[in-house]
């Protein structure tokens, strides 16, 4: 789809170039009074058709606007990953991990030590048991 023929859907003058901010609400309106699922049955196919056309208007004015290529990089890594690359790439993942293995020690640690406390008590009440026993 050509620029031109976006802003003409998104209701713009041809030659206009309206900000993200104006694009997205444009958007926004035109999405609300064309939904397919507003219309009769009857009126469905011709709504779900300019509704696509009007999607396909905002990705093609988004991505000209020049916010949409490094948009586009970092939602495809987050989407690869689930982790988006902070402070301009570079990757922390020492900053991810670290807490992650400290939660996980440390869980593991009082888990024991919760263990070893039940069992001595259980010891201490009752000394010919075994727990391995039934």
């Amino acid at each position: 789809m050509q620029g031109d023929e976006a802003r003409l859907l998104l209701g713009f003058p041809p030659n206009s170039r309206p900000s993200p901010s104006q694009i997205k609400a444009a958007y926004r309106k035109k999405v609300w009074e064309s939904h397919p699922d507003l219309f009769p049955v009857h009126e469905k196919h011709s709504a779900e058709s300019k509704f696509k056309l009007i999607a396909e208007a905002y990705t093609c004015l988004r991505s000209g606007s020049g916010r949409g290529g490094s948009y586009s990089a970092t939602y495809s890594h987050v989407v690869r990953t689930g982790v988006p690359k902070a402070h301009g790439g570079r990757r922390n993942r020492g900053l991810i991990q670290i807490p992650f293995l400290l939660i996980v020690l440390g869980t593991v640690g009082l888990g024991g030590l919760n263990a070893t406390r039940a069992y001595r008590k259980q010891k201490e009440a009752c000394p010919s048991h075994n727990p391995f026993l039934p």
